[in-house]
């Protein structure tokens, strides 16, 4: 059998390790943390808890194929909650808007900020429809751009599309309202992306929530990472934990396994579902570079990093919503502040999971179990974030007591956690403390991100937010796809022996 050694147990390294390994392959996951799941981690204190990172499930569809690769049920592991609404934002002037699949009540929801740009919603949905089928239905976020001729084929279809205009000014062309610019088009925050530069390739995850759904899996996300790495296990995959991968053996230009603790592990393909910034500068030596050179690696343009409160406490707020966004009156100005100059601002926007609105089980009897998270500047930006982040806790704590409305908060918190762009860095191996790699702007999308096939070495590969098409669980989903097809096409036919063998098995004598 042909080994795989993959780097990283995050959604995108779990289903690529599924997928591989139902083809046969033998299939090892090496993961630096005590359990798996990357980003997607867990944190479990006096009763409540928090999911660490990924939130919300937007494309079923998607997951269900991984479990499927697997000649396996995703009902039979997970159980999904359908959310309505999918979000309640809250608006700096203190109006909100509960923002949700359903046509007619997003149209009453619109109206009362611009009636006419209610009557836009459905010419909105048609024309973001075809952008959805090119990604999704045509299938090119799992289709590898890793030449020239794989893009430019690409490029007339998202001119006519206008898929490579920024996704805020696509939206602006059907609402006038701000609030009802930003209900369509703040979803590449979610991925690392400002709303003002990505290119509207991204506007079809509203026509993805609409189509598909916003749901929670109970228990938490954890309780999906879970689910995978049983799948994994129960179809003969292995998985190191505490095994911190320090070097990509190379060897005449072709990655021949890893080193973690000090041991090599020899494989026949590599797939790195780390940081890609990070895996090119500290688990290759720079003589096996020849286009991911140190140099060019820090030109890549990294996303912002996030600070994170998981918060319990012994009262609930009804006022939240399962998803829950709170606006500052900069709006635009910050995603500036956040992007480009690079500082961290007095005022801040937050988006808030607050899971127990939906499962119980999330907190004790009556309370609430919180995760809130800011955006803010990765650390590139040279924030210390040794003495910044007690008083940004303060700030944003006074905020939500005094100005929002969560009265008594302090008084009732029972646990409180905090997570940092220097956790980032630290704990999940995050180049400058970023929180979803490579940033999705027209300059870094499809064949200009990193590939799903390493440029530089061979049976080297990426999965995950840092290589096409980007972040989110639908995206790195969708990368595991792509990287299967690149991984089957340099490996094919040991592939096609094995079914043929397999198939021989089955045969009666």
């Amino acid at each position: 059998m042909k080994k795989v050694a993959i780097i990283g147990s995050g959604f995108g390294g779990l289903a690529e390790a599924i997928r591989l390994q139902s083809r046969g392959f033998d299939v090892t996951i090496f993961e630096k943390r005590e359990k798996v799941g990357g980003r997607a981690y867990q944190l479990v204190k006096n009763g409540y808890t928090f999911d660490m990172g990924p939130s919300l499930v937007t494309a079923p569809f998607i997951i269900e194929r991984v479990f499927e690769a697997a000649g396996k049920r995703l009902e039979d592991y997970i159980e999904l909650q359908s959310l309505d609404p999918f979000y309640r934002i809250y608006f700096h002037d203190k109006s909100c808007m509960d923002y949700s699949g359903d046509a007619e009540k997003m149209k009453k929801e619109m109206a009362k900020f611009n009636p006419a740009d209610a009557a836009n919603y459905d010419k909105f949905f048609e024309d973001v429809r075809p952008i959805y089928d090119a990604v999704i239905t045509d299938g090119l976020g799992s289709t590898p751009f890793l030449t020239w001729k794989s893009f430019l084929s690409f490029v007339p279809r998202a001119l006519s599309l206008g898929g490579l205009t920024p996704v805020y000014a696509f939206a602006s062309k059907y609402f006038k309202d701000e609030r009802n610019r930003f209900a369509f088009s703040f979803h590449p925050l979610f991925i690392g992306g400002s709303p003002f530069r990505a290119p509207s390739i991204y506007i079809m995850i509203p026509y993805l929530e609409k189509a598909a759904g916003v749901w929670y899996a109970k228990g938490g996300m954890y309780s999906l990472v879970k689910a995978f790495e049983q799948v994994f296990l129960e179809i003969g995959g292995s998985v190191h934990t505490n095994a911190e991968v320090s070097e990509i053996v190379v060897e005449h230009g072709r990655a021949k396994g890893v080193v973690a603790n000090g041991e090599f592990h020899a494989a026949d393909a590599v797939i790195s579902n780390g940081d890609v910034a990070f895996t090119y500068k500290n688990l290759i030596k720079p003589q096996h570079r020849k286009k991911w050179t140190d140099s060019s690696v820090d030109k890549l343009h990294i996303t912002m990093s996030c600070f994170l409160l998981y918060i319990g406490t012994k009262k609930q707020y009804p006022q939240l919503k399962h998803h829950t966004l709170i606006l500052s009156r900069r709006y635009k100005e910050l995603v500036r502040d956040i992007f480009e100059r690079k500082i961290l601002a007095d005022d801040f926007s937050i988006y808030l999971h607050v899971p127990s609105r939906s499962d119980a089980s999330m907190a004790p009897h009556g309370c609430e179990s919180m995760y809130l998270l800011v955006p803010v500047p990765h650390l590139g930006s040279g924030i210390d974030w040794h003495t910044q982040a007690g008083p940004f806790k303060e700030r944003i704590l006074n905020f939500l007591e005094s100005e929002f409305g969560m009265t008594d908060l302090r008084a009732n918190i029972e646990v409180l956690e905090m997570f940092t762009p220097l956790d980032f860095e630290s704990q999940l191996n995050s180049h400058l403390g970023n929180a979803f790699a490579i940033e999705p702007r027209l300059s870094q999308s499809a064949l200009f991100r990193p590939h799903n096939r390493s440029e530089d070495i061979e049976r080297l590969y990426f999965v995950g937010a840092g290589t096409h098409p980007g972040g989110g669980v639908p995206g790195v989903l969708l990368s595991a796809e792509a990287t299967e097809k690149c991984v089957v096409e340099d490996l094919g036919e040991f592939v096609a022996r094995r079914e043929a063998a397999h198939i021989r098995e089955l045969e009666p004598a």
